[in-house]
């Protein structure tokens, strides 16, 4: 159970309470029980409740509420903690002992309400089915999935990534209202696990998984090996219209001229910066890499807990990525976008855009946190997240959580902008996101449900329930087009204006067979010159004799190679 449904939930029961309130004023309740979910609200919504402060909040005459406030200390419900250095203060919280009763307490009302509400039996487990937005309607299950096994569930297994689009469709998906399936039916991972498992299953003599998500640029590669299935024959039962999509996020899912997926989502990498600092500093939103580091160094204060930037610089696959979309601001590429059908196109590191790169990098290390070159996307994204730090390089779909996550310090004081421009280039928006694919060693009788739970994913339906919940990813031009969805997310009026204006680029990750292995090179050797363990002059060198030598060997050898950063 996350946050979101613990408070929902609480919303539940106070709603419920507030009738009998009207008809029995005098009637103070349970003041142990109002007094408990009081703190297990103040605690997820990070509020600071004292022992006063919530003797005084109404749920029973002050007497009687510090009485009962002492009694539940006493029990183990609720820790003091000290506020400062004279010990004659404390801050209320809930004990590890509450929050797992509270928990279980929180369980079983949502498996009551479930079983009478939605279509949920009473002996599933609450953890199948979600209770995270009572108040969005349902999705109907596409009519062919239908029930297997003497079940009311369909049979469907599905590898995804873990992110937060996912698993809002795997929520979704285990509805506590609908009768699709248990949220188990979706395993989440991570991006080196999601690949390490996608590989693995397509050594199976059959597949474990209806539908797997990639990775963007993973597609060539899965593709080149013929370990997932063209879908060019099945697009038409897809209902899908190609033309309600845009033309750099359709792209995504072809491999040669042949479709081998569905682009599910598309986000895009932005700058965002606090609005509210750059307006009490007097300075302007930066729309270079000079403007970059002259607004960081104007608000870098590190004494007073806050950095001009944070950024995903950890060895691999994020500072991989950091590097090619910097590249890709520069005006440059590793592969031509002309060259993009031929399987065995070289890479070739433009040197002097490369040296431009490593040396904005360098100058945002100073001012950056001190352990910058460890930072990935979950660990850059919480310093955002938490108000220490000026601009962060994110991808648009994580942004939501600035204005919807519980622990956040910045909601609405967020401005959102594309990639300013490096030397001799342009704003871009680099592009990332997912496919849907279908692998090559499903069995065939198991096709027509794998094309239909990819059509439902794609439901204009579907789509909405996502981005009214605050998704902001880049849908289809019809969801676009409805004026609620726009009116629900900033994020997704500044992603849709960025693909309008054309500054979507899908091809600073290029997605060529070899690109894991090309990515892992960039990955060490970018890391060891911003941690100075080579010259940046040496460190490109080393990159272009890698990518020289992967492409020298027999091609079987080079998807061997292939592993993940």
């Amino acid at each position: 159970m996350n946050d979101l449904e613990r408070l929902r939930l609480l919303d539940v029961l106070e709603q419920l309470r507030g009738p009998w309130r009207d008809l029995f004023p005098d009637s103070h309740g349970d003041p142990a029980n109002l007094i408990l979910q009081h703190l297990v609200r103040a605690e997820i919504t990070g509020d600071v409740v004292t022992m006063s402060a919530l003797a005084q909040a109404g749920y029973a005459p002050y007497t009687t509420a510090m009485r009962k406030l002492d009694e539940l200390i006493a029990a183990g419900m609720i820790d003091r903690v000290s506020r400062g250095t004279t010990g004659k203060s404390f801050t209320l919280h809930p004990s590890a002992k509450l929050v797992a009763r509270f928990d279980d307490y929180l369980l079983k009302v949502k498996a009551i309400l479930a079983a009478t509400l939605g279509r949920r039996a009473d002996g599933e487990e609450p953890d199948n089915y979600y209770f995270g937005a009572p108040s969005a309607s349902p999705v109907q299950r596409p009519a062919s999935l239908a029930p297997t096994h003497g079940s009311n569930r369909s049979d469907m297994r599905f590898l995804l990534a873990d992110d937060n689009y996912f698993i809002a469709m795997q929520n979704l998906w285990g509805d506590f209202r609908n009768d699709f399936g248990s949220r188990q039916d979706i395993e989440l991972a991570r991006l080196p696990q999601l690949y390490k498992l996608t590989l693995e299953n397509a050594q199976q003599r059959v597949s474990r998984y209806h539908l797997t998500a990639l990775n963007i640029p993973w597609v060539g590669e899965f593709a080149s090996k013929g370990l997932i299935r063209p879908i060019d024959d099945e697009l038409a039962s897809l209902r899908l219209n190609r033309d309600n999509f845009h033309d750099s996020f359709w792209a995504a899912g072809q491999y040669r001229g042949r479709q081998y997926g569905i682009p599910v989502y598309c986000t895009i990498e932005t700058l965002a910066v606090r609005r509210d600092l750059l307006q009490d500093a007097g300075l302007s939103a930066p729309a270079s890499f000079d403007q970059v580091i002259e607004v960081g160094r104007a608000l870098h204060a590190p004494n007073h807990g806050r950095y001009g930037i944070v950024w995903n610089a950890a060895r691999g696959m994020p500072i991989a990525s950091t590097f090619l979309f910097l590249l890709s601001d520069c005006g440059e590429h590793l592969v031509p976008r002309s060259q993009a059908s031929e399987p065995d196109a070289v890479p070739q590191l433009p040197v002097e855009a490369g040296l431009r790169v490593l040396d904005y990098m360098h100058r945002l290390v100073e001012i950056s946190p001190p352990d910058v070159t460890a930072l990935d996307w979950e660990s850059s994204f919480d310093i955002f997240l938490r108000g220490d730090a000026a601009m962060i390089y994110c991808w648009s779909m994580r942004c939501a959580r600035f204005e919807y996550d519980t622990r956040s310090r910045v909601k609405r004081r967020v401005t959102y902008l594309t990639h300013p421009a490096g030397p001799h280039g342009r704003s871009t928006a680099p592009l990332g996101g997912f496919v849907l694919t279908i692998p090559v060693n499903l069995p065939e009788d198991q096709l027509r449900a794998a094309v239909e739970a990819m059509a439902w994913m794609m439901t204009p339906d579907s789509v909405r329930s996502h981005v009214k919940n605050g998704f902001p990813f880049l849908p289809r031009f019809s969801v676009v087009s409805d004026p609620e969805v726009m009116r629900s997310s900033s994020i997704v009026s500044f992603v849709e204006k960025a693909a309008g204006k054309n500054m979507l680029d899908a091809w600073a990750r290029p997605a060529i067979p070899n690109y894991t292995a090309i990515e892992a090179i960039v990955g060490a050797e970018i890391h060891d010159a911003l941690t100075r363990r080579k010259t940046d002059r040496a460190a490109l060198a080393a990159i272009q004799k890698g990518f020289d030598r992967l492409h020298s060997r027999p091609a079987d050898v080079r998807h061997h190679a292939s592993g993940h950063a």
